[in-house]
């Protein structure tokens, strides 16, 4: 069977592979002119199946409003007209109950624990290599409010046998001793030892040269301008390089997954939320993170990378806008040498944005669409990266007409 893949990201790149271990032939359509240079290219390097949790839960209205005034904002929300961004966020809101919360991130975690376990299996069958480390991720406290309020999310965990460590200070600092050195309020933290670390746009870009390999073709540099359908099915692509045809079609374009969906009347309740990064030269060793920090309070990731240290965080509203405000960097600056002081050259650091596909339950939009031969998988939001392997698999099974190893009877558009 010809399969082409929408978006050349890495939700795209790893759907191209197993497609193609599958035994399909596979062409992938990608705007830029190489793999993974948009949301996947410097996102906060986490590997985090027991992190997987929604945005929508109880008590967020209220905290969103503080998160507002803060001087350094884990949430900004750009003043403008925008009827899919109301929408969007009048959806989320529906789900920041205790029930929705518990029934999405228990999904979540179904996604991306199996994601994991397909990504350890993609390391033992190739030997790719990115800056990996396997040392978990400690999720970090500031207030005693914070460390009673992660009992949710512990329950979750437990329910699915997904290993973690409550922590208190001198925990915390056992485990990512570069804490010593910073005189942040830390109350506790909550370590989940099986996640893990790394650069996506270099696993995207090996597991592509991967993927060529098979056989598949990358066209880049190539836009999609329209879709043409005929008795219910996808007949053709239309783009820049001209029309392009195949058996079956996967949507993985990310944010801009709905812009085109909406041309063939398929409404995919997916946003763009801008993120930033900086990645720092290392340059103390001493005071360094050892794998990844997760900073409850200004909701930032502080990973280490080789010799990089990689910042990642905040979450905007604004649109399709690829802008660097000087004051978001000040901010991911100002988290990492608050909590690791002097590890890493904040000057010299590169400086990034990023446009997450989110969806109003967190949880990604894997599956078949209204069209017969149009399979959608889309909507990952931060965790592309950690459910990616897992969601290329049950792409390729239900491409093939096989029954994925996990459930996906509510992971569809469907469900909306």
């Amino acid at each position: 069977m010809k399969v082409i893949i929408l978006g050349g990201g890495v939700i795209g790149v790893t759907s191209a592979y197993y497609l193609a271990k599958a035994g399909h032939e596979v062409e992938v359509i990608e705007r830029q002119p190489g793999v993974a240079l948009e949301t996947s290219f410097a996102n906060a390097g986490e590997v985090s199946p027991g992190y997987a949790s929604p945005w929508a839960a109880p008590g967020i209205p209220q905290k969103a409003v503080k998160w507002l005034m803060m001087k350094h904002p884990p949430l900004i929300v750009k003043a403008m007209v925008d009827p899919y961004m109301v929408r969007w966020v009048l959806q989320m809101l529906t789900n920041c109950t205790a029930g929705r919360y518990a029934t999405n991130k228990a999904r979540m975690v179904r996604v991306a624990e199996y994601s994991r376990d397909v990504l350890k299996q993609l390391r033992a069958d190739t030997g790719i290599t990115y800056d990996e480390r396997m040392q978990g991720t400690v999720q970090l406290f500031r207030t005693q409010k914070q460390v009673d309020g992660a009992y949710k999310d512990i329950e979750v965990l437990k329910q699915y046998g997904v290993a973690y460590e409550e922590l208190d200070r001198a925990g915390c600092i056992a485990a990512e001793p570069g804490l010593g050195a910073s005189s942040a309020d830390i109350a506790g933290g909550l370590r989940l030892p099986g996640d893990e670390t790394g650069d996506c746009h270099v696993f995207t870009t090996k597991l592509a040269a991967m993927a060529i390999e098979l056989g598949v073709k990358f066209h880049f540099g190539t836009t999609i301008s329209g879709i043409e359908t005929n008795g219910g099915k996808v007949s053709s692509l239309q783009t820049s390089a001209g029309p392009m045809s195949g058996d079956a079609y996967i949507m993985a374009m990310g944010s801009f997954s709905p812009k085109l969906a909406r041309t063939i009347g398929i409404d995919l309740p997916i946003y763009p939320i801008k993120g930033y990064s900086i990645t720092a030269p290392l340059i103390n060793e001493a005071t360094a993170p050892v794998s990844t920090v997760l900073d409850e309070t200004y909701k930032i990731a502080i990973t280490r990378l080789g010799d990089r240290i990689r910042v990642g965080g905040m979450a905007e509203l604004s649109g399709y806008n690829s802008d660097l405000p000087p004051r978001r960097r000040e901010t991911l600056a100002y988290c990492v040498n608050e909590l690791f002081p002097g590890a890493g050259d904040t000057v010299a650091a590169s400086y990034w944005t990023g446009m997450r596909p989110m969806t109003p339950d967190s949880t990604p939009i894997i599956g078949a669409s209204k069209l017969a031969n149009l399979f959608i998988n889309s909507g990952h939001g931060t965790l592309g990266w950690t459910m990616s392997c897992g969601s290329a698999r049950v792409i390729a099974d239900l491409v093939g007409g096989k029954t994925p190893d996990i459930d996906t009877s509510d992971l569809g558009v469907s469900r909306y």
